[in-house]
């Protein structure tokens, strides 16, 4: 089995090497065995690792959810009820942002449309809401 240093392990899994310490320190990589000039080497697993953690945040999940998922895997009792609890939970927060999103692009259309072309900044309805939202 062939090892990897930290910065070969950051150019194969395609993130930097601040993320491969980042990753490090958050306990989402299995602590690395050292090679004896005390360098840390990282197995293929970790490469797999860091692309699972990447894909998951690409589907909105955060570090942390991210591992509470593979603390998943490597529990005996933890079944696949558990994990899909955990993506129905992300998918209701997903459904939710959508909603806020939708909410806001009303509110912008609306003000978009009062707005008139020829009027001084200074009388603006859209500034004028940001402003009302302030005080």
């Amino acid at each position: 089995m062939k090892l990897l240093t930290r910065g070969k392990l950051a150019k194969q899994s395609g993130v930097n090497f601040a993320t491969v310490r980042y990753y490090e320190k958050l306990g989402l990589l299995p602590e690395p065995a050292r090679s004896n000039a005390g360098y840390r080497m990282f197995s293929n697993e970790s490469i797999k690792r860091i692309r699972f953690i990447k894909q998951a945040q690409e589907l909105g999940f955060s570090l942390k959810e991210i591992k509470e998922l593979l603390e998943l895997r490597v529990t005996p009792e933890a079944t696949t009820s558990d994990v899909r609890i955990h993506a129905n939970k992300k998918i209701a927060e997903i459904s939710d942002k959508i909603k806020r999103l939708q909410e806001m692009k009303h509110s912008l259309k609306v003000l978009v449309g009062i707005c008139c072309d020829e009027a001084s900044a200074g009388e603006c309805p859209i500034l004028d809401n940001l402003d009302s939202k302030i005080n």
